[in-house]
């Protein structure tokens, strides 16, 4: 008998666990000196060029945030400061997984990222259009989008290796049903709901931070393509989302989405029977209603896609004051990840391109790199501090309030919450009828081919979210119930 690899680092130092990064306590921040986390993200960044390693397939657009309900009771940031106020804005949607010439209507979750262009800086929030992700923990992010991309040897996409990850990530389970629903092709961009998916945070002017979830309510309507519309659109108009979404804005008839949060005070997080900075799981609605915010409108289509779309990055590092972020450890590897694969993708200055460059002053010691734009600051001093009255200084009073953490640094099992199931069994019993069979029905479809062991697996996952749930998907494969 064969004796078992050990996983190593590229180093080839031994790996002790590849499933949880190391946290301040279970539900704490991540570290810095996670060296194992941060060398599979960034060499994960560097995994392809020059495309996107995901959303490589997008359509942008610019448009407006309009605030129509005050929320400075939570929030100091000036985007918000007067109902009325506006702030321009750029949106790029997205698929996740296939490359720039794929088409536009294939079953995968679409990116819905944002851009404010605020006068106190840039401030984005990259989310989807499902309010959960797959995964819990970034360290699985490449290994996960591994199975949405390309076998290594054969070049080809495999539903083996997809459900295969999923039968081992219960966790998963959650999207899964959202992406294998009627929501899971929208009709273009324009009808299809966005979120921000991860807890972020508002800090008021005391200094008082309340987590926040980020919601984008279409206005136009929610639309979706039944799988045998949307598989002729991709032989016949791979770019159907692109062309409607432009088209749309071209004759004057402006996309919007009514912008909502949802709202938790600290204490509240604490007390939470739910962990809820775990982006698998969505917070009620009836606990924590949606309050209205604003309004979204797209109305000016780019002039250049490269120049506009293609060049544009989008990071959660950017924000400005009044937001924040929260110890969702999958937003905490975005922070790091999406910088840095802009910077690997784009180039050290990417923030200096027109369509990322801030529309407020900029005044920082970065100099030099590939494609520094303008005067590279002249002949100021490039080193803080210095003694120059007129050279940038911090400034003590944005500092965010303190977050109290507890906890030794470890390795903590994500695992060790093991409800996996009541919220995708939840989603299922809200189904009706049709959208049951049709979410069966597409789910059986995706696992043809799939090993037994695989099946076996996943069924069991089924049948724990709703007993339903496994018996409909099993019967459409012909497996026998145990």
């Amino acid at each position: 008998m064969s004796q078992n690899k050990i996983l190593t680092t590229a180093s080839g130092a031994p790996v002790a666990d590849n499933q949880n990064s190391r946290s301040a306590g279970p539900r704490g921040p991540l570290l810095l000196d996670d060296f194992h986390l941060i060398e599979k993200l960034a060499h994960f960044n560097r995994e392809n060029i020059p495309e996107r390693r995901v959303h490589a397939k997008g359509s942008g657009a610019y448009g407006t945030f309009t605030v129509t309900r005050d929320i400075t009771q939570y929030t100091s940031a000036k985007l918000f400061e007067a109902v009325g106020k506006q702030t321009p804005t750029f949106l790029r949607f997205s698929t996740v997984g296939g490359e720039r010439g794929s088409a536009d209507t294939e079953r995968d979750p679409r990116g819905f990222a944002l851009k404010f262009y605020t006068e106190e800086g840039n401030w984005d929030i990259v989310g989807n259009n499902t309010p959960v992700f797959f995964i819990r923990d970034p360290l699985k992010f490449p290994d996960f989008i591994h199975t949405q991309k390309r076998l290594p040897q054969s070049n080809l996409k495999s539903a083996q290796m997809m459900w295969d990850f999923w039968s081992h990530s219960p966790e998963a389970l959650h999207q899964v049903t959202i992406l294998f629903s009627d929501r899971g092709i929208p009709d273009g961009y324009r009808h299809m709901h966005g979120f921000g998916s991860h807890t972020y945070s508002l800090i008021n002017a005391k200094g008082e931070r309340h987590w926040v979830k980020w919601h984008y309510k279409t206005k136009q309507g929610i639309k979706n393509l039944a799988p045998a519309e949307a598989a002729r659109l991709a032989g016949t108009d791979p770019d159907y989302a692109q062309r409607d979404l432009f088209g749309a804005i071209e004759r004057g008839d402006f996309p919007k989405w009514l912008v909502c949060i949802q709202i938790m005070t600290e204490a509240q997080a604490n007390a939470h029977y739910e962990n809820p900075f775990d982006v698998t799981k969505t917070w009620s609605q009836k606990e924590f209603p949606l309050i209205e915010v604003g309004e979204l409108e797209l109305n000016r289509n780019p002039q250049n896609y490269f120049a506009e779309v293609e060049q544009a990055a989008f990071g959660p590092s950017n924000m400005v004051p009044g937001v924040g972020l929260s110890p969702d450890r999958m937003l905490q590897g975005r922070v790091f990840a999406y910088a840095d694969a802009h910077r690997y993708r784009i180039g050290t200055n990417h923030q200096q391109l027109p369509v990322n460059a801030p529309r407020s002053p900029v005044n920082s010691y970065q100099r030099d790199g590939s494609m520094a734009f303008g005067s590279n600051g002249g002949g100021a001093p490039n080193y803080e501090p210095n003694s120059y009255a007129d050279a940038p200084k911090q400034a003590p009073q944005y500092a965010e309030p303190a977050l109290a953490l507890s906890g030794a640094a470890d390795r903590y099992d994500h695992r060790e919450d093991t409800d996996y199931y009541s919220h995708a069994g939840a989603l299922f019993r809200l189904m009706n009828d049709e959208q049951k069979a049709l979410l069966t029905g597409n789910i059986a479809g995706a696992m043809a081919g799939v090993s037994s062991d695989v099946v076996q697996r996943q069924l069991q996952h089924f049948f724990k979210a709703d007993p339903a749930y496994g018996e409909a998907i099993a019967k459409a494969l012909g497996v026998s119930i145990n």
